[in-house]
């Protein structure tokens, strides 16, 4: 397997949690026994990505860096960049540039908490021979996340959070990169919402026949609102 930088992406308000992230960071708040942030780390040095970038907000950089350290406890090395405002997960992403040394990237969202490992997800990215590679889960609630439209079984695009979702299959917070990412995050222009969108990071590869889609098994969540942040604390403590 190839040599593979991971990302952790805990930047963002975490306003959808208030008021529990009203002096904190909502990537450490508990999920199980440890801070949320712990998992999608854990999940990186397990399928032995041993350099991992944190990118987090202005606010609560002192707190992140405080609470993960050096990297020594997870037995991995620890990289540290600010996004200075919300301006989203793509943005967030190109902060990676100079770490990602034109190679591979695994992203993961920091609020995202799930059971499978991440390495038959990489090898089967690298057989693949595409440049880019998503995982699905299907949901009950798509409209929260980035979700895969289809056409003829085939994956068209990815709608950001659409009122109709096309499909229940959500974009996990997972993603695999080659290098070529960050043009194509340097080309965006910012959503409605004022935010780099990933969803067109993922649909700009799926354009260009370079993605290559996969199905996450076992149980996902985020934990960035409440219903979800519960559902994320009683997933983890399941036997």
């Amino acid at each position: 397997m190839r040599a593979t930088r991971g990302v952790v992406l805990a930047g963002g308000s975490g306003s959808r949690l208030h008021p529990l992230t009203k002096t904190t960071n909502k990537h450490l708040l508990p999920v199980g026994d440890v801070p949320m942030v712990y998992h999608p780390v854990r999940r990186l040095v397990e399928a032995s990505i041993l350099d991992v970038l944190v990118v987090t907000g202005v606010h609560h950089v002192g707190a992140i860096v405080n609470q993960l350290g050096s990297g020594e406890e997870f037995g991995c090395r620890f990289t540290y960049r600010v996004q200075e405002r919300a301006g989203g997960i793509a943005e967030a992403l190109g902060l990676a540039e100079d770490f990602a040394r034109g190679g591979p990237i695994a992203v993961v969202l920091g609020d995202n908490v799930f059971d499978a490992p991440l390495r038959p997800h990489l090898e089967d990215w690298e057989r693949s021979g595409k440049r880019a590679m998503i995982l699905l889960k299907e949901v009950p609630d798509p409209e929260r996340f980035g979700v895969a439209r289809f056409e003829n079984g085939q994956i068209v695009e990815v709608v950001e959070k659409p009122a109709q979702p096309p499909s229940p299959h959500a974009v996990t917070g997972i993603y695999f990169y080659e290098s070529d990412v960050f043009g194509i995050v340097g080309g965006l222009r910012p959503s409605a919402r004022g935010e780099l969108e990933i969803s067109e990071v993922n649909t700009a590869y799926i354009r260009a026949g370079a993605m290559h889609v996969g199905q996450l098994p076992g149980w996902w969540t985020d934990a960035g609102t409440h219903e979800s942040y519960r559902r994320a604390n009683l997933l983890v403590k399941q036997p």
